[in-house]
């Protein structure tokens, strides 16, 4: 099986989320298991100071983008450590700048453009750099017209003729909506400007424009692809989806266990540890963690740690709230890591001021910091208001940090709540909770603690979280399944 994987982000080259995680591991799990995997992404600036060797292929692709003709020309590289060849797409003019997206909290206002001759020139790329492709894996909103143009301007041509193409909805929140008019640089007909299929709201939608044309769908887990048939989580798509739902699939994300694994991290040093020997491994740490944050050295007292973007979804709503309570009253130490808007960057600067003993804020991203909070912290907070998959609370199982989560998306696929039944079952690797509220986080938070003050039941979440397998030879082994059922069906009609 061949797969081109058209992505906006892919580790090393380029990241902005877990997008750039999924296409940086996925590709290269596929390939251990024998498929050939090829990676296409926009050459963007941090792509090429990457640090991955570059080299020019000499191969030029060109696509009209409304009135004008827009050449690019084709970079290969590899993903390291593998087989899988990655191609850039070359084109200064809408790659070469500072960050992909947006700038200053503002959106590219050429992003249509841009995105419109990334999946132009994904798909030239195939005849012209003798790819063979079975399917094209297409990842959220920018890479959303490609199914489009399979099934239009070049489906009817070799080598694009019998093509599948598969849309990963990673995050429904981002949806690639852009004013009408700019249907015209697609160069798709304006037949297909309508509410069944690229219309949304008035708007031309890239994301919903994916859903419609592709021949299958999947998101990030399978209790997201529930979620998102129905308003709120489905985000003004429910409709398309629920036309699409027998063609939908859940997948949950893997783990990395060659960088996220404490028994090889790089960056415990000699206070690496596994499943058998975590009690003084996760003790030096802690230590360790502590005396780096300037907390206390307090062995005993509860580490409680949130990394993440510091955004609405992700909870921090409801976590600024509790550990101002939490701080004031319960005898426990809190970290947090991450970016993100500016009132969580004061109100977290402000408790860190305010409760020096109890709380420190690193407002960075610091993938060094990352690993060690991971091993050294006991509790790991993820109180999102909705998650695709997440990824943090796979991580902190493996560590030995027991996850409090709310019970959505991936979380609530992933994290076994502990009750007296999962406990006795020996099943429970955490803490879950419905309500999106302060209090339903703080009860939860509250029978974490009450457990790790109870050494037998912590031990035993701990090492059942740590037996745990979220590999990604396991999502790799689902989505080849589904590569091959899609291929043997062969293209599907689009809605109309």
């Amino acid at each position: 099986m061949n797969i081109l994987f058209a992505t906006s982000e892919a580790t090393p080259f380029c990241k902005t989320g877990g997008l750039g995680d999924v296409c940086g591991a996925l590709p290269r799990e596929l390939a251990k298991l024998g498929h050939g995997v090829t990676i296409v992404l926009p050459a963007f600036r941090q792509a090429r100071e990457a640090g991955v060797p570059i080299e020019p292929t000499g191969v030029y692709v060109e696509a009209p983008i409304g009135q004008k003709h827009v050449r690019g020309h084709l970079l290969r590289s590899r993903l390291p450590h593998s087989t899988v060849d990655v191609v850039l797409v070359e084109q200064d003019h809408f790659y070469d700048r500072p960050h992909l997206y947006r700038v200053e909290g503002e959106d590219y206002r050429d992003n249509c453009e841009r995105f419109t001759f990334f999946c132009r020139a994904a798909l030239e790329a195939i005849p012209k750099l003798g790819l063979a492709v079975d399917a094209v894996h297409c990842h959220d909103w920018t890479a959303g017209l490609i199914p489009a143009y399979i099934k239009t301007l070049y489906g009817a041509h070799q080598p694009w003729r019998g093509l599948v193409s598969l849309l990963t909805i990673h995050n429904l929140a981002y949806q690639g909506n852009f004013w009408h008019w700019d249907m015209a640089l697609t160069g798709l007909d304006w037949k297909y400007f309508n509410w069944r299929q690229m219309e949304f709201y008035g708007n031309l939608s890239f994301l919903k424009t994916g859903i419609v044309f592709a021949d299958a769908l999947t998101t990030v887990s399978p209790t997201y692809a529930r979620e998102i048939l129905s308003s709120p989580l489905g985000a003004g798509m429910e409709g398309a989806l629920q036309r699409r739902q027998a063609d939908l699939h859940g997948i949950i994300n893997g783990v990395d266990y060659d960088v996220w694994n404490p028994a090889v991290d790089r960056y415990l040093g000699d206070r690496r540890y596994g499943q058998h020997d975590y009690a003084a491994g996760k003790a030096a740490c802690k230590q360790q963690l502590q005396r780096r944050l300037h907390l206390p050295q307090r062995p005993d007292a509860p580490l409680l740690a949130a990394i993440s973007r510091l955004a609405d979804q992700k909870g921090f709503d409801l976590i600024v709230r509790v550990m101002r309570h939490w701080a004031e009253r319960v005898d426990a130490q809190w970290v947090v890591l991450g970016t993100g808007e500016p009132k969580y960057h004061e109100a977290l600067s402000l408790l860190a001021v305010e409760f020096p003993d109890r709380v420190a804020v690193r407002l960075e991203f610091s993938d060094e910091l990352a690993h060690q909070i991971e091993a050294g912290a006991d509790i790991f907070v993820m109180p999102s208001a909705y998650e695709p998959c997440g990824l943090n609370q796979l991580y902190s199982l493996r560590y030995g940090t027991v996850p409090v989560v709310r019970a959505t998306g991936g979380l609530a696929d992933t994290v076994v709540n502990a009750t007296e039944e999962t406990l006795a079952a020996g099943t429970a690797t955490g803490f879950s909770f419905e309500d999106y509220t302060s209090l339903a986080l703080a009860e939860a938070l509250d029978r974490a603690v009450r457990a790790y003050q109870h050494k037998p039941v912590w031990a035993q979440l701990i090492e059942t979280g740590m037996r745990q397998d979220w590999s990604w030879r396991h999502s790799a082994e689902q989505y080849v399944r589904l590569y091959e059922q899609t291929v043997r069906r062969g293209p599907v009609e689009a809605l109309g």
